[in-house]
């Protein structure tokens, strides 16, 4: 079973760990940033307060990042995949706000079905000058359905 909580500044480890392991994993994927940074980064994440964790058994499997309506992260570890842990993050996101946007790259094939079949909408493309990797990425809009 998975369970969904706000992440505590103790999780910046795991959190930081499925960040690397997507970069590490993912071949197009550079890596601009050390394993510390990563570790980093994912602790000012959840300084803020963006971030909720995904547990599974007691361990955190995936993480999303939201500031208001700009999802910054969506992450999950490759031993969960596929057993929508991804779905739920999104969802729980979708359920706070009536709108949000996030960005991913070209390349990421994967993400762009997700986000398609959760009814994002493809709203601009970029070579990728405005990123840190430089890769051509997509900006993807949801907007919550109105009665």
């Amino acid at each position: 079973m998975t369970h969904l909580r706000p992440a505590q500044p103790t999780d910046a480890g795991a959190v930081g760990a499925i960040l690397s392991g997507f970069i590490d994993g993912t071949p197009w994927m550079p890596r601009i940033h050390t394993r510390a940074e990563d570790l980093s980064f994912a602790g000012h994440m959840i300084e803020q307060g963006w971030v909720t964790v995904a547990e599974q058994s007691g361990a955190v499997r995936a993480f999303s990042a939201r500031n208001g309506t700009d999802v910054h992260a969506l992450y999950v570890s490759d031993a969960a995949q596929g057993q929508g842990i991804g779905a739920a993050l999104l969802s729980h996101m979708q359920a706070a706000t009536d709108h949000l946007t996030l960005w991913t790259f070209q390349a990421n094939t994967g993400a762009q079905r997700f986000y398609l079949r959760h009814g994002f909408a493809e709203a601009e493309r970029t070579d990728g000058s405005r990123n840190d990797e430089g890769l051509p990425d997509i900006r993807y809009d949801w907007h919550k359905e109105t009665a």
